[in-house]
């Protein structure tokens, strides 16, 4: 699965996929290849989420140093 995967889904599916993997990993059960597999998408997963924090913590404090004269301005990502 590729990263782009993991950029499409929002958070709380991102989240809830990667909760999944860790699950998986944690049961001990799976095969090397499997659990390397499952280990890379759970990287990639923690990224995404990480990336959607971060631009939530970006909005809002762009929204905490508004006054009320303070005119609107476009958000920027990293992406």
């Amino acid at each position: 699965m590729t990263s782009k995967k993991a950029r499409t889904l929002d958070f709380e599916q991102a989240l809830a996929e990667l909760e999944a993997v860790v699950e998986r990993l944690e049961h001990g059960e799976l095969p090397l290849e499997d659990a390397l597999k499952q280990f890379e998408r759970g990287i990639e997963l923690a990224r995404s989420c990480q990336v959607s924090l971060q631009q939530a913590e970006q909005k809002v404090e762009i929204l905490l140093q508004k006054t009320a004269e303070a005119e609107p301005e476009p958000f920027e990502t990293d992406e």
